[in-house]
This record gives structure tokens, sequence and C-alpha cells, in this order.
């Protein structure tokens, strides 16, 4: 059996939330234990004109749940970007995976052929469903996640590769 759009998506999607929550319980965990205001690391960045930790989860939760609504040409949830907390980046990620979790396989049928269009500033891209998920929303979810692991490593969270990749 081929892999479908939905197998390489929505599964994908929900392993690494749950990775990436993990990842953000032991930044919790490792602003307690050290003293630290736990919105220090929440607000950190890798670079001035990057976004904060917020951020990344942040982005990360709307390319995945907007894959999934471009895929099935539904309409994706709108979550305000107000979280200031890790208690919020849980509960934003929660949100996601409960989103996430709505759907089947069987409403991906043919949308690997599904035009998406997306709205760039350097203007509409139009992509076939495939293309779209494996060029855009895959690599734009995994460098959000990447980015929100590498913030919390740089600020000496100790986490590591097994962290990001999780249980096998």
């Amino acid at each position: 059996m081929a892999l479908s759009i939905f197998d390489t998506s929505i599964p994908v999607f929900l392993r690494a939330f749950d990775n990436f929550s993990a990842i953000l319980g032991k930044g919790e965990t490792f602003a307690q234990a050290k003293g630290l205001d736990p919105a220090t690391l929440v607000e950190a960045r890798l670079a001035p004109d990057m976004l904060s930790l917020a951020g990344q989860v942040q982005r990360a939760s709307d390319t995945a749940k907007f894959c999934a609504a471009r895929l099935t040409a539904t309409a994706g949830p709108s979550f305000d970007d107000n979280e200031a907390s890790f208690d919020d980046l849980h509960a934003r990620i929660a949100k996601t995976v409960a989103y996430l979790k709505g759907f089947d396989a069987a409403q991906f049928e043919g949308s690997e052929s599904r035009q998406i269009v997306l709205k760039r500033r350097q203007g509409e891209v139009t992509l076939d469903g495939r293309a779209y998920l494996l060029t855009f929303a895959l690599p734009n979810f995994f460098f959000h996640v990447t980015t929100g692991y590498d913030i919390l490593r740089q600020q000496g969270v100790p986490v590591g590769k097994t962290d990001f990749l999780g249980a096998l």
C-alpha cells in the first residue's frame, strides 16, 4: 500500500507535537529548577529578527492546522496569538492536536492533486496538494518546531536529539 497524503501529514504532525510538548515541559522544569522567570524562555529568540519561542509554537500550530484544512478543502480554526506562558503554549498545542485528530484518511482522498493557492509576500503560488505538503507545509512546520527546540537548547535547557525525535 502506498503512503497517502493523510499518512504523511496528520500522524507526522501529531507525533512532532507530542515531542514538542515534552520539550516545552523540559523547558518549564529547567526554568523552575534554575529559578528563572518562565516568561524569559517563552519570549526568548535566536536572533532579534526571529520569532520568539511562543511565535515558533504559534507558526507550527498554524502550519499544521491550515495544511489539514487546505488539503481537505475545509476552513481551519483561527487561534489568537496571545500565548505568554508555558501553560498557554501547551494549550495551543492541545487545541491544534484536538483539531487534527478530527480528521480521517477519507477526507484526504484526492488531495494530492487539489490546487492549493498560497498568498505570500512575493505573490501567489499555486501548488498541487502533494507538492504543497512535501515542499512547503512539512518543511515549514519542522522549521518552526526545530527553531523552538533550538531556542530552548540555546537557553541551556538540557534537551537532545532523542527529545526531538521521540520514542521509536
